[in-house]
Parts: C-alpha cells; sequence; structure tokens
C-alpha cells in the first residue's frame, strides 16, 4: 500500500464552492487532479493506494480527508471525471461534523485534524514519510521502505517554517530538476513504485 498526502494552505474547508470555478476555491483543481492521477490508470483503478487531502484554508481549517476506495471500481460510485470528484469532495465537506470523524460511506472519511498531527500518527504505526522537496535526493537513488507514505503541496507548497519542520521529520525527495505540477509528480512516484513493485 502507498499513500500520498495533499496538502494545501489554501484550498476550501467548506463544501460552498463552486465546481465549476475550483480555481478560486483556494486551486482545488490541484488536489482533484492530484487525485485522478494517484488512482486511475488506463481502463482500470489502483486498488493498492489511499490519499489523504489536508486542506488548511478558509473558513474552518484543518480538514482531512481520507480517500480509500480499494477494492472498488470507481471512487465514491463515480468514474474519472474533476466535475464528479469535486462533487465528492463538497459532499464530504458538507458532512464534516465537529469534533468527530465522519464516515461518509465506506472508504471516505473527513475530521479536524491538522498536517503535523497526520504525519505523527503515521510515523507512531511505522510509516516512513518522504516530503516532495526540489532539493531532496533524487527519488531513483533512495532506498524506499514498503508501504511507503509521499507528501506533497499544492502550488504555492509549503511555507518556509512548515517546510523546515517537515524536514527535521521527514525524508527529503526530489523527482528530478524540473519543476512539475503536483500532480505530474504523483504520476511520477507512482511509476516508480510501479517499476520498483512497491
Amino acid at each position: 500500500m502507498r499513500e500520498f498526502i495533499y496538502f494545501s494552505n489554501r484550498a476550501r474547508t467548506a463544501g460552498n464552492f463552486i465546481t465549476e470555478n475550483l480555481m478560486d476555491a483556494g486551486r482545488m483543481d490541484i488536489a482533484i487532479h492530484s487525485v485522478i492521477h494517484a488512482f486511475f490508470i488506463s481502463h482500470n483503478m489502483r486498488d493498492d493506494v489511499k490519499v489523504h487531502l489536508v486542506f488548511n484554508g478558509p473558513p474552518d481549517p484543518p480538514k482531512h480527508i481520507l480517500l480509500d476506495p480499494k477494492g472498488q471500481k470507481t471512487i465514491g460510485k463515480i468514474q474519472i471525471s474533476k466535475k464528479d470528484i469535486a462533487n465528492l469532495i463538497k459532499k464530504m465537506l458538507y458532512k464534516y461534523r465537529p469534533g468527530q470523524n465522519t464516515i461518509v460511506e465506506p472508504g471516505f472519511e473527513i475530521e479536524k485534524k491538522s498536517l503535523f498531527k497526520l504525519i505523527e500518527e503515521m510515523q507512531k504505526d511505522g510509516k516512513e514519510i518522504y516530503v516532495l522537496d526540489d532539493k531532496g535526493e533524487d527519488i531513483r537513488k533512495i532506498k524506499i521502505n514498503d508501504n511507503p507514505v509521499f507528501l506533497l503541496g499544492d502550488n504555492e507548497g509549503f511555507n518556509k517554517k512548515e517546510l523546515k519542520k517537515l524536514k527535521s521529520i521527514a525524508i527529503p525527495v526530489s523527482v528530478g530538476n524540473k519543476t512539475y505540477f503536483a500532480s505530474q509528480v504523483v504520476i511520477i512516484v507512482n511509476n516508480e513504485l510501479d517499476r520498483r513493485g512497491i
């Protein structure tokens, strides 16, 4: 099992965003493209991936959304579609209930949890966290343990304080000397893991 954490300091934390204007929802479009590229491959869907979306934008941060559709042929009974995934995220944000981890449907959960709390819990479970950073070690040269977790940010990435803390608790890795879209980074990481049989 491989996991991705997508983090955004701007993504909306309420479901009242307009699906026809995802850029104005804190670049929700980037999160959606990352979800699509994490799960979907040609004529099939991966069953060895979990995606965590951690949104830190207004009006009620932070929100942690778990997408774990293992064994399903669709995500939340939807096919590959930006609009459908946007509607799923909207639905999950609307279903959030303060003080609890809300199961919207099997494999789809939402709760109030910060990025660093999520990382802390994963590390307690023995998971190795890799943070995508252009100054990190080349992903093709590092050892990657089973059940890895890859953390990436939106178009603005992490602020200096966040990145400094992340580099102290996670392994910085790079996917090359070019700057890619977050969703493209997901594809590159998936490909590297596929080639290694992880």
